[in-house]
């Protein structure tokens, strides 16, 4: 069965210029990573869950921002394990330093018998279409340009 997530890929417009809001998973597997590294917030979700349902509550439980307003549905995207991807464009704006997140507990190190806790998100920012294309992963880039391209039309 195929995994899927919902998220939402939040952007503004600083200076008359497009800006999206990506965040960085927390943990020790990404500690030290930043280049394809970054994401929108989403989240997986059930067969008996709405997508969008989903990708509201990812975003809230991930930075603890909540929305209401226009929704843009993004074309869903396959990211290389076979995740599929399902997101929706919002307009929005935030403080990344004020973010909130959930948290989650791994053994830490590993096999130390110890439980760590981790948040799910440990930043978040602000980048240009061009700047986020570097920090994204490959597979969520269709996005990127999917806003793009829906923002460049009149």
């Amino acid at each position: 069965m195929t995994r899927k997530s919902a998220g939402i890929l939040l952007y503004r417009l600083k200076h008359q210029k497009p800006e999206v809001l990506l965040v960085h998973p927390g943990g020790p597997f990404w500690m030290h990573k930043d280049a394809s590294a970054w994401s929108i917030p989403k989240g997986e979700f059930t067969e008996e869950e709405d997508p969008l349902d989903a990708a509201l509550r990812e975003l809230a439980e991930e930075t603890g921002i909540t929305i209401t307003g226009p929704l843009t549905a993004l074309p869903p995207v396959k990211q290389k394990g076979g995740k599929m991807v399902y997101a929706w464009a919002a307009k929005g704006d935030c403080d990344p330093a004020a973010i909130k997140s959930n948290t989650f507990s791994i053994e830490w190190p590993p096999r130390s018998g110890r439980t760590a806790i981790f948040p799910e998100i440990d930043k978040a920012a602000w980048f240009s279409f061009m700047d986020a294309r570097e920090k994204i992963i490959s597979g969520q880039i269709p996005l990127l340009d999917a806003l793009e391209k829906k923002l460049a039309k009149p």
